[in-house]
């Protein structure tokens, strides 16, 4: 084992899918899986088995096309999910299960309700069981930034017997204060010595998250468990940017500590998650905010321009921020062209149809748009790979919606290569839009969510939707993108995006049910 390496457990798919509003489905969490891939995450934690047939089926889907990043399931320290997780993870070439079970006072005592002797027996049973299927297995206590030290390690002692190769410490509530975590992981990473690794995964309720992080590594641990943009439950995780950033920047501190990420792969992989989700980083967040690397005042601009080291300790490019390209792509631009601007933009694994599609969008946006930049370009990319499943496509949207007149919504929609045209009316513009695909389509959505975001600056700048919406009480809500320079026309390809969304993991679904035990 590398004592220098620190293990990067990304846990996006997982702990930050639950984080309010950022579910995603199959198909897009692939694609950040891949993403992750692609940025040398070590163990994705793709996502929890058991608890439901879609994240059974999303686990299972990652695990057959990943192969360079293991592929993990969490589960509880039961049977069954085990099982799942086994079966889920069963096809990767890599692959871990993550079983964990509290050992704190207040959640053994209200929680668990069992003893102290109970929950050993059963985080033994748990590691036994597991280490069956797998031979790495992960095994959390639960709440152990509230845990006792002295109970802490007779479950280690046990589980490490049991076959546990990872001991993760999790701060579940964000409660610890760096200087009390290190101590906690510094006499635990003394005390498993070289039996296992050493984890953490800290909670970010009292923004304490990632210097709780670097607290752990600088003390001991050699895995860290993080998300992309800090998402997850709650004020969510340590931020893997960050973290990763950290160490990289500041050597002297760590020494010879290193990890495997490809660090100028953060800003696509920030961006992708955050296209998905809907979710945008605050502007200010460290490393991946839109003003990450901006200078207003002017004594830093000036010093910047003198020499970067004046106000930035990271250069833009390090984490994959390029400053737009001398290549201007405009109407007038080619496929060469276009093809060259996103193979330079780091897009070097879009398929011909991909590509061929999104040329037909450009094209078409730099006929409104006098300059098509990169960041356009990024989000036609990006958008034209997560709304592949188009059993239902918007061809045409015409909408009246004067001050004195009832909002109508005029759509045309292509299915089954038939072209399906009604109108409604609605309560205001966007209410008869969604009336009138409902019409069309035969299902009727509940919007739960809407966002809408400029992508670049200026009046012709492009609009990007998010939708959130509920085809089905017995499913989860299903995420939409849209994109366009018009608003409206967005927000009508976003419902349809959701809707498709749900259709085409309602149909996947259905094949796969008879893996479920």
């Amino acid at each position: 084992m590398d004592n220098n390496k620190i293990v990067v457990f990304d846990t996006t798919l997982r702990d930050g899918e639950q984080s309010p509003g950022c579910s995603m489905n199959t198909e897009e969490k692939i694609k950040v899986a891949k993403q992750l891939e692609k940025l040398g995450v070590d163990v994705i934690e793709a996502g929890f088995a058991a608890a439901s047939p879609g994240d059974f089926d999303a686990v299972s889907r990652i695990a057959e096309q990943v192969e360079k990043s293991s592929i993990c399931s969490l589960s509880r320290a039961v049977e069954n999910d085990i099982k799942q997780a086994a079966l889920a993870v069963q096809k990767a070439k890599m692959h871990r299960i993550h079983t964990f079970i509290a050992t704190s006072p207040i959640h053994m005592k209200y929680k668990l309700k069992m003893s102290e002797e109970e929950v050993i027996k059963r985080a033994v049973y748990a590691v036994e069981y597991a280490r069956t299927f797998v031979d790495d297995v992960e095994f959390s206590l639960e709440d152990a930034g509230r845990s006792e030290i002295s109970f802490m390690k007779e479950v280690m002692d046990a589980v490490i017997a049991a076959g546990a190769t990872t001991i993760n410490l999790p701060d579940t509530v964000g409660y610890r204060l760096p200087t009390e975590l290190g101590a906690m992981v510094k006499e635990l990473s003394d005390f498993a010595a070289n039996r296992a690794i050493i984890s953490v995964h800290n909670h970010n309720d009292l923004g304490l998250a990632t210097a709780n992080t670097l607290a752990a590594v600088t003390n001991g641990a050699r895995q860290i468990e993080v998300t992309m943009n800090g998402l997850g439950e709650r004020a969510g995780n340590s931020a893997l940017e960050e973290s990763v950033m950290a160490i990289k920047t500041r050597r002297d501190a760590f020494k010879d500590l290193y990890t495997n990420i490809n660090t100028k792969e953060i800003y696509a992989t920030s961006r992708l998650v955050a296209t998905i989700t809907g979710v945008e980083p605050q502007q200010n967040k460290a490393i991946v905010g839109k003003n990450a690397f901006a200078h207003e005042s002017g004594i830093h601009q000036d010093g910047v321009l003198k020499h970067q080291e004046t106000y930035e300790i990271m250069r833009p490019e390090d984490v994959g921020v390029i400053k737009d390209s001398t290549l201007i792509l405009g109407k007038h631009s080619g496929r060469a062209a276009f093809k060259d601007k996103i193979t330079n933009l780091g897009f070097d694994t879009v398929t011909s149809e991909e590509l061929n599609s999104a040329f037909e969008k450009f094209k078409i946006l730099a006929d409104k748009k006098k300059e098509v930049t990169d960041d356009d370009i990024r989000m036609l990319i990006t958008d034209e790979s997560l709304n592949q499943d188009k059993i239902y496509e918007l061809v045409g949207l015409q909408i009246s919606d004067c001050s004195n007149g009832v909002p109508t919504a005029a759509v045309s929609i292509k299915h089954n290569d038939e072209i399906l045209i009604d109108a409604n009316i609605g309560n205001g513009t966007m209410d008869a839009i969604f009336k009138t695909i409902d019409r069309l389509t035969g299902y009727s959505g509940e919007l739960q969510s809407y966002n809408v975001i400029s992508v670049t600056e200026g009046k012709d700048a492009l609009a990007k939707v998010t939708t959130r919406v509920l085809f089905d009480e017995s499913s989860p809500s299903f995420v939409g993108h849209g994109l366009s320079v018009d608003t409206m026309l967005a927000t009508a390809n976003a419902y349809v995006s959701a809707l498709n969304s749900y259709l085409s993991q309602k149909e996947r679904l259905a094949k796969n049910s008879e893996h479920q035990v």
